[in-house]
């Protein structure tokens, strides 16, 4: 088997409806926004659990020992560009409003949701207050969305 190539291959849209994150369908990703189109190369962090550990080693042990704990998700952002007139990503990701990442590896980004492909996850989320970048020299202006988990997102789905 051999190696996928990421480039051009992730998408990653803000869905406001999802009936059942560990069923979706097509319709409703193909109903969300895509912000992948407008994201820095760098734009999705965070997307990626950590898991605790719990030590399970005794008094008369004499090798520490753990097994997994909760698992979290930390410094979750979307860093986007800033774009010219009708701006849909910065109108709608506003503080307080929820909806769903939804993010797709390893099939070209512009391709549409179909039932049957796999997706990295769809994570149940909050807006938090947009935060422009610092601005630089050569570079398109910048904001990032930090993004809270609401609930457990749903990981390795398939489109139904």
């Amino acid at each position: 088997m051999g190696d996928i190539p990421g480039d051009g291959k992730t998408r990653a849209d803000f869905v406001l409806a999802i009936a059942n994150i560990f069923n979706p369908l097509a319709s409703e990703l193909n109903a969300g926004l895509r912000i992948s189109q407008w994201a820095t190369s760098d734009g999705l962090a965070g997307f990626r659990p950590e898991t605790a550990d719990v030590p399970t080693t005794g008094l008369e042990d004499t090798f520490d020992t753990s097994t997994n704990g909760r698992r979290s998700f930390s410094g979750t952002i979307i860093r986007l560009k800033k774009q010219t007139g009708s701006d849909a990503a910065y109108t709608t990701m506003l503080p307080d409003v929820e909806g769903f990442i939804v993010i797709r590896r390893s099939i070209v980004a512009a391709t549409a949701y179909a039932s049957g492909q796999h997706l990295q996850g769809v994570y149940p989320v909050i807006c938090g207050e947009t935060a422009w970048l610092d601005a630089e020299a050569n570079t398109v202006e910048r904001f990032e969305i930090p993004i809270k988990m609401r609930v457990q997102p749903a990981l390795r789905v398939t489109v139904a």
